[in-house]
């Protein structure tokens, strides 16, 4: 028996490791035991009652099959020691035959491991394909046939699907059939990343379809509501086998989420791939490239996000604070209790904490409308946090800004400390980027402006002309002809009113003479510096000729509100806030006089009357702005831009300015777009 057990297990050692016996037997299982993409190891694992090799297992070293018959044990025992003594003999070392095994184990693992994960992508693409098919052959395609009959209008059912039909041809026609070929070529090419490398660049498409997901989702909500038609064609489809009781809007999630699957899968596979492996390279670039993609579909998602919870705010502050902006982020909300100077008691509160300001809000007791009041808004620019103890209020800090001082109290401990995180942080991003942008606009100004601050007092300036203007380019206050007329700065060239131009300073481009300049020129000229920090520019402080000649389109426009009076108005969509209209009075405005949100409004392009051909009408909820062009050129330049900016899709840049004052009766260089 002794002899019997070493012959059979010598064989097992010697004998190379069949692939017919170990990766075959473990194929079947691979649908079956697909766990996110990992295979369960109990059902695929190498031992088993046939194929029993020497595992190397300190207490089983002698490879037998287990016997519990009793009898045999007494023989057992003396076979497994004849055979240890027989192996000394041969001058074999039993740890470095296990630890051959054990290399050889786990070298068959990873390779399993390897091919379970590419077999999952297959697997998933498949799927994945039939479910893009029956977005765009089934309920595109149907949805569109029933437009086609008036039923609906057509661009609707365009807008709910954007581009799905390009990302269905892809899939089907490229990623997947690469995918079957390869993995019936597994065993002679065991590898994915180059397929993946070539076609990864081709996800960027989705960017498209992210971005107008929300949209989507809404128009989907309001057809199916107003629209029968729309919702019988929708519910007659998912009726169907194929849809497997799912909604139309849970299969238009998955185009969102395949690209974050990619990348986990791809990451899976490179911490299984051996870095010497010929596929590493090609693997890593293609991870590199899909996180690049998957960084775009979340940061449009969370955009989207953003700006709708923006509107939340908005409408839960009735409506009150124009916060509705994108470069606003809500970073933290929640309720607090405000402590009393005068009499020590604790009063609810409620925060906002955005990325540039803190709204410091009082509840209203109200069923319908607006749920609280803005008290104080206090800005993150000059705001300081500083950590209080006080014996009868515990959990207390105070909050500084230049607007106001507050002293506030946490519910516990934890909350205190997240409040005082969340602001610190807030502050010293500001901080960071308010850095960089005023470093951005001095570089700026080197290179644009006529006269530099270096050359102030040394070259005549430009002078702006008055016309260009409606307002005092340093105060900001309203030209009028009897208490506030126009003057000029004679170092800048800027138009000022009297009270900003009562400043004298010796120009040497004016052989030295005592002229009439504006504050800061007096102060840069003549060396004075004044104390105050100057105060950040409000969304409405931007200057008019900053945005326009950095806009998607700029052009005048006449202007009605509600039952206003027309009046002529200097129109911005700027590419840095390409959701956002401004309203000056004139094109070298410092101040804007109005600004839209332009997303959630709807566009109604008809003419609203024979004197005014070229007019089309914003609406949302009971705000209305009327707006008239010269031409109908003009108008479908401005249509073009605004229909994308309402759905919260941001418009291509043009590669030249888009709207041109070259036949506007008034000629300004600077007033061009």
């Amino acid at each position: 028996m002794a002899a019997q057990n070493q012959m059979e297990c010598e064989e097992d050692k010697t004998a190379p490791l069949s692939p017919d016996t170990s990766i075959q037997t473990s194929e079947p299982l691979l649908d079956t035991n697909l766990v996110n993409g990992e295979r369960d190891e109990t059902a695929t694992g190498p031992a088993s009652p046939t194929t029993n090799n020497c595992d190397g297992n300190a207490s089983d070293s002698n490879c037998r099959t287990p016997n519990t018959d009793p009898e045999l044990t007494l023989e057992e025992g003396r076979a497994e020691a004849e055979a240890k003594v027989q192996e000394r003999e041969n001058g074999e070392c039993p740890l470095e035959l296990e630890q051959l095994d054990q290399h050889h184990e786990m070298k068959e693992t990873n390779e399993q491991k390897l091919h379970k994960i590419a077999n999952e992508l297959l697997l998933t693409e498949r799927a994945y394909v039939n479910r893009l098919d029956l977005l765009d052959q089934v309920f595109y395609c149907k949805l569109l046939e029933e437009a086609n009959r008036g039923s609906f209008p057509a661009e609707m059912v365009n807008k709910i699907f954007s581009n799905i039909s390009s990302i269905n041809a892809f899939h089907s026609k490229f990623l997947l059939p690469e995918l079957e070929k390869r993995m019936q070529e597994w065993e002679t090419t065991p590898r994915i990343g180059d397929i993946l490398q070539k076609l990864a660049p081709f996800l960027k498409m989705y960017g498209e379809y992210v971005k107008g997901y929300d949209n989507a989702m809404e128009l989907v909500k309001n057809m199916t509501e107003r629209i029968p038609q729309f919702k019988l064609v929708v519910e007659e489809i998912q009726k169907q086998k194929i849809c497997g009781s799912l909604t139309l809007q849970h299969h238009m999630l998955e185009p969102v989420q395949r690209i974050p699957r990619y990348e986990l899968l791809l990451k899976d596979y490179l911490r299984k791939l051996p870095p010497d492996s010929l596929d590493w390279n090609d693997a890593k670039k293609s991870l590199e490239i899909i996180s690049t993609a998957a960084s775009h579909s979340n940061s449009a998602i969370r955009k989207m996000e953003n700006l709708k919870k923006l509107l939340e705010i908005y409408e839960m502050l009735g409506e009150e604070e124009d916060i509705v902006n994108p470069s606003n982020e809500l970073i933290k909300e929640g309720q607090i209790l405000k402590l009393a100077a005068r009499n020590t008691s604790a009063q609810e509160r409620y925060l906002f904490l955005f990325n540039n300001m803190l709204l410091y809000c009082v509840p209203r007791f109200s069923l319908v409308g607006s749920k609280f009041t803005v008290r104080t808004k206090v800005g993150i620019d000059g705001m300081k946090i500083v950590e209080t103890h006080n014996e009868e209020y515990p959990h207390t800090f105070q909050v500084s800004g230049k607007e106001r001082t507050l002293e506030l109290q946490a519910g516990s401990e934890q909350d205190k400390e997240e409040w005082i995180k969340a602001l610190q942080e807030t502050i010293d991003a500001f901080h960071q980027r308010h850095e960089t942008f005023r470093n951005a606009i001095a570089k700026d100004n080197d290179i644009h402006s006529e006269v530099s601050t270096a050359e102030l007092g040394k070259r005549a300036p430009r002078w702006i002309r008055d016309n260009e203007v409606t307002m005092c380019m340093k105060c900001k206050e309203p030209f009028n002809a009897l208490t506030r007329r126009r003057h000029h700065c004679r170092a800048c060239g800027h138009v000022v009113c009297w009270k900003c131009s009562d400043y004298k300073a010796q120009l040497e481009y004016d052989g030295g003479k005592l002229s009439k300049v504006c504050k800061d020129c007096y102060q840069i000229i003549s060396g004075f510096t004044d104390s105050e920090e100057k105060k950040r520019k409000g969304i409405l402080e931007i200057e008019s000729a900053e945005v326009s000649g950095n806009s998607m389109v700029c052009s005048f426009l006449q202007y009605m509100e509600k039952s206003k009076p027309w009046q002529k108005a200097w129109c911005v969509i700027p590419k840095q806030d390409p959701l956002v209209l401004y309203m000056y009075g004139a094109p070298q405005d410092v101040r804007a006089q109005a600004t839209i949100p332009l997303l959630g409004y709807v566009v109604d392009d008809m003419p609203r009357s024979a004197d005014l051909p070229h007019s089309f009408k914003l609406t949302q909820s009971k705000s209305v702005h009327s707006f008239a062009a010269d031409n109908e050129e003009l108008k479908q330049k401005w249509l073009k831009i605004i229909l994308l900016a309402v759905t919260g899709e941001t418009p291509p840049s043009p590669n030249e300015h888009p709207a041109t004052l070259d036949d506007h009766a008034e000629p300004m260089k600077k007033s061009e777009c």
